[in-house]
């Protein structure tokens, strides 16, 4: 049997068995994703923002910053008052103009936070008065050495088990950590309209995590199309009942603390972006399993009608919902966790915590993003069957399986 050409899948199989669709669709498919992507690549352009949020001068809430280096700690008397007793930290700048310069920092001795000991690497804010004296304060701990190190252990691991796939995974995380950070955040920032920022950003990077981590062929490409699908139901449920729930956007510190600033952002806006940013990592994971399913149904059994393999793709699919459906929830209640312990403290009942606009907020984002979640299963098997086709012309002989002695034991994805 003749080699027709190499094609990449996303589960790895047999070349002359792996299914395709057929050219006339193929062709429509392509045809789809390709206005998707060109319209997420326009969208891209005309809202690139003009200013770098992250830039040099985006540190002037907080004053310039630099790092040091803690050289010891003592208890002594307060400069301010010696009635009281300090936490006396001298520290050594590590950078700058001023590197090696030695200065000391006061920290009430009863206190509680953040409390550097000897050896820790810092980074203090640097006040100039007029007469060009500086003064530094404390500002937080150092953490980008061990931030790096975490990361490079991350994708050692990821790299070792995944090989090719998991590089591009690692490539794909890199550049939709690229795309939030250049431009979906300056983007909100300048005042765009969040929710369409948020969207155009989830598609830049699906399209690019999907096609780095898995290939460019028909199988990525189906689970694109089912995870734009999603985003948008999302969205929409999320339109609805942030309205419906009158909820503002306003029951976040950070948002409250922008509006302060001045910044010309949608507080629901912002509301809706968040929440599909957050589902979107989920999407993209359930709709690649529901099409590598199907990939491998069909390659098994190439002459099965789509139902058939709709079927039995769906079965897989209830038993991955069945385990992921808390995996939103969690997340968001791992998150605000100190918050309703606060609520519990102060002896709120829970009918009054849950419609809390604070709480209500995340109640929406883990509801409508999971009802995403169970929607996208359908979709992307749907989509998978309809279009995944096996190849023509001669096949290997049918692999033949000893008869089972037994009765099969029941699967986890039987009904």
């Amino acid at each position: 049997m003749s080699h027709a050409g190499h094609s990449h899948s996303l589960p790895d199989g047999d070349e002359h068995e792996s299914p395709v669709a057929e050219p006339a669709v193929a062709r429509v498919l392509w045809s789809v994703v390709g206005v998707l992507v060109g319209l997420t690549v326009i969208a891209t352009i005309v809202m690139w923002p003009s200013n770098d949020r992250f830039g040099d001068d985006a540190s002037a809430v907080e004053g310039r910053t630099v790092h040091a280096r803690v050289l010891s700690v003592r208890f002594d008397d307060c400069s301010f008052d010696p009635a009281s007793s300090c936490r006396v930290v001298s520290a050594s700048v590590t950078e700058g103009d001023r590197a090696g310069e030695v200065f000391v920092i006061e920290q009430d001795a009863d206190g509680i936070g953040k409390r550097p000991d000897k050896g820790d690497d810092i980074i203090v804010s640097a006040d100039e008065s007029i007469d060009g004296t500086v003064r530094y304060n404390f500002y937080d701990y150092e953490r980008s050495s061990s931030l790096l190190w975490l990361s490079a252990v991350f994708v050692g691991a990821v790299v070792v088990l995944g090989r090719r796939r998991g590089a591009g995974a690692v490539a794909g995380l890199i550049a939709s950590v690229l795309i939030i950070v250049a431009f979906l955040i300056p983007a909100i920032l300048e005042g765009q309209n969040a929710v369409l920022v948020a969207l155009v950003a989830a598609v830049l990077i699906a399209v690019i995590a999907l096609f780095l981590a898995h290939g460019l062929n028909v199988a990525t490409a189906v689970a694109l199309l089912a995870s734009f699908a999603a985003m948008t139901l999302t969205v929409a449920l999320a339109y609805v009942f942030v309205r419906v729930g009158s909820l503002t956007g306003f029951a976040d510190e950070d948002t409250q603390f922008l509006s302060v600033l001045d910044v010309p952002i949608d507080p629901r806006g912002l509301l809706l972006a968040g929440v599909l940013i957050g589902s979107l990592g989920v999407l993209d994971d359930v709709t690649v399993t529901q099409v590598s399913v199907v990939w491998e149904l069909r390659r098994l059994n190439p002459d099965a009608d789509w139902y058939w393999i709709y079927q039995r793709a769906i079965r897989v699919g209830r038993d991955h919902i069945s385990s992921t459906v808390n995996t939103l929830f969690l997340a968001y209640a791992g998150a605000s966790l100190s918050l309703l312990l606060v609520f519990a403290q102060t002896g709120r009942s829970l009918a009054s915590v849950a419609t809390s606009e604070v709480v209500a907020v995340e109640i929406v984002r883990a509801l409508v993003g999971s009802i995403g979640l169970v929607a996208s299963v359908p979709i992307a098997t749907a989509l998978a069957a309809l279009i995944l086709r096996s190849r023509t012309g001669p096949r290997p002989p049918p692999r033949r399986y000893p008869k089972p002695t037994t009765r099969r034991p029941a699967s986890i994805a039987d009904d």
